[in-house]
C-alpha cells in the first residue's frame, strides 16, 4: 500500500529477483514517460521503492501523484 508521509507518496515492491524488479521499472518508466511524471525511486537487487511527488506543484502529493501511483500497482497484476 501507499504511504503518505513527508509530502510523498511511497512505496516499497519485493519480486523474486532482480530480473523481475528491472522490468517492473521498465514498465513504471513507460507509463511515467506518457504522464510526464517520472518518480524518485531506488533498486537494491529485488526491490524497489519509489517515492511520488509532484514538483511543479513544490513538491508535495498532488492528483497527479495518485493517477501515477494507481497506474503502477495495476502494473502489478500483469
Amino acid at each position: 500500500m501507499w504511504q503518505e508521509a513527508d509530502n510523498k507518496l511511497y512505496r516499497k515492491f519485493q519480486f523474486k529477483n532482480f530480473s523481475e524488479a528491472f522490468a517492473f521499472m521498465t514498465r513504471v518508466a513507460i507509463e511515467a514517460e506518457k504522464e510526464n511524471h517520472h518518480p524518485f525511486w531506488t533498486n537494491v537487487y529485488n526491490t524497489v521503492e519509489i517515492w511520488l511527488s509532484t514538483h511543479d506543484a513544490g513538491d508535495v502529493v498532488t492528483e497527479k501523484d495518485h493517477k501515477l501511483a494507481a497506474k503502477i500497482d495495476a502494473l502489478l497484476v500483469k
